[in-house]
């Protein structure tokens, strides 16, 4: 009794019943009134026929004539002088007609009037047409119609309605279940689809077709078990990485710890062993610094505060503050950029997201190679590019490089540094500023990252 497709059903055969039953009475009785009208129209030209045929001869064998006609047809004919006496009539009508008669007003229009319309209570219906000679009245004739006809009409024609009901009634019962089970199937599909959903099963596939509403909201639950599928999935690659990235320092800080406890090592050792476990720390921290950044991305609590800046001035500080770095390596950082390009950035941020892609070109790239960064104005927009003749990046491997933790090193080798939350940060950096940024690389040859920022 709770199930919708039934509450719908109900709800469908309520509504559809109530505009048939409303149709249906309105139908029955506008026929019904047309039919009863058609019966006195029918029955008022009759006895208007009779009364010219007699305005032109008012005789005797002209009134047996008529009275001879109706006597063998379904109506029945009185016809009376002008003071109401009458004079001919046909078969057992006299005792009805004399009180139709007896009653009525001799002021009677020439087209004649219906003076008998209680077709439901009394045996017979009436009318009376006026015979007028040289203007002036020589009688009356009054045209009587048996009821039984009518009534038997009438009833012939109520059965007609109830079997039509009854049979339109046993459609829509059929086409109102048959159409609830079409719209509620798709709904109870998608229930069960939430209840697999929400036991943590996203393996759900649910196939419905149309264009309408409930397509569009099947295609939603489709796309939200797909993308909690995927977040599954990723959460299960992230607590893995955090577990190895994790694992590693940990093992280092607690082996030295270890060895550096022993009181017969010697001192230049345990410095040696201390540092090795400072290193790993700091390594671990930035690793929780940097959670800790891609947490607040993910909540929305990341603020930028844009402000226009001179793109030049800025990427020119940023290249002397790397310039040492580089030159330790033995590294050329090059910039070029056209004059009076203005940005809206968060200055803070935003040199986070160039330390950090130059940082890597300059861990990736070979000594006595050259990095360069590039900023020009574009049609609305302005693109920031970064390049280097390092490694590269294999083409496999493209596409995946701003995921978290996603190292092209799947050795995840300590001497190839890196958390792999970097350029994940860049990506949500550059996003959170309304711009895009992707890599494009050749393997062997170097890479370029190419920031696409929106214009002022």
């Amino acid at each position: 009794m709770k199930k919708i497709s039934f509450k719908l059903g109900l709800l469908f055969f309520v509504f559809v019943l109530g505009v048939e039953i409303i149709l249906f009475v309105s139908l029955y009785i506008t026929l019904v009134n047309s039919r009863i009208e058609e019966e006195f129209e029918h029955l008022l030209a009759r006895g208007n026929n009779h009364r010219d045929v007699l305005e032109k001869n008012f005789d005797h064998s002209t009134l047996e004539h008529v009275t001879m006609m109706e006597s063998e047809a379904v109506t029945d004919v009185v016809i009376t002088n002008e003071k109401g006496n009458i004079l001919y009539y046909s078969d057992d009508i006299l005792p009805f007609a004399k009180k139709i008669v007896n009653t009525m007003d001799r002021t009677i229009p020439h087209d004649g009037i219906i003076v008998q319309r209680n077709w439901q209570k009394e045996s017979h219906i009436a009318t009376v047409s006026p015979i007028r000679i040289d203007g002036k009245i020589k009688g009356y004739v009054y045209m009587f119609q048996n009821t039984d006809a009518i009534q038997k009409m009438i009833y012939k024609l109520k059965h007609h309605f109830v079997l039509v009901g009854f049979l339109s009634v046993f459609l829509t019962i059929l086409t109102i279940a048959f159409l609830s089970k079409v719209i509620t199937n798709p709904l109870i599909r998608m229930k069960q689809a939430t209840e697999k959903l929400s036991k943590g099963d996203f393996s759900v596939r649910l196939q419905v077709k149309g264009e309408d509403e409930l397509a569009e909201l099947g295609e939603a639950i489709q796309t939200l078990a797909r993308d909690l599928e995927y977040l599954k999935k990723e959460r299960k690659e992230f607590l893995a990485s955090i577990s190895h990235e994790l694992r590693t320092p940990l093992t280092y800080v607690k082996g030295y710890a270890d060895i550096a406890r022993r009181p017969n090592l010697k001192e230049e050792e345990r410095n040696r062993y201390l540092s090795i476990i400072y290193e790993e720390a700091e390594n671990m921290q930035k690793l929780v610094k940097e959670l800790f950044e891609l947490a607040k991305m993910d909540q929305h609590s990341f603020q930028i505060h844009k402000e226009p800046a001179n793109l030049c001035d800025f990427l020119k500080k940023l290249h002397d503050k790397m310039l040492p770095a580089f030159h330790e390596k033995n590294m050329s950082l090059i910039y070029k950029c056209e004059k009076n390009i203005t940005v809206q950035i968060d200055q803070k941020r935003f040199e986070q997201v160039m330390i950090n892609l130059l940082d890597n070109a300059l861990k990736y790239s070979d000594e006595g190679s050259v990095v360069s960064i590039e900023a020009r104005a574009e049609k609305n927009s302005i693109v920031i590019i970064v390049s280097d003749n390092g490694i590269g990046i294999p083409e496999e491997d493209l596409h995946h490089i701003f995921e978290r933790f996603y190292r092209v090193d799947k050795s995840r080798s300590r001497t190839s540094g890196g958390t792999g939350l970097g350029l994940a940060i860049v990506k949500e950096i550059v996003e959170a500023h309304g711009g895009t940024v992707y890599a494009a690389s050749e393997y062997g040859k170097g890479t370029n990252v190419v920031i696409t920022l929106p214009e002022v």
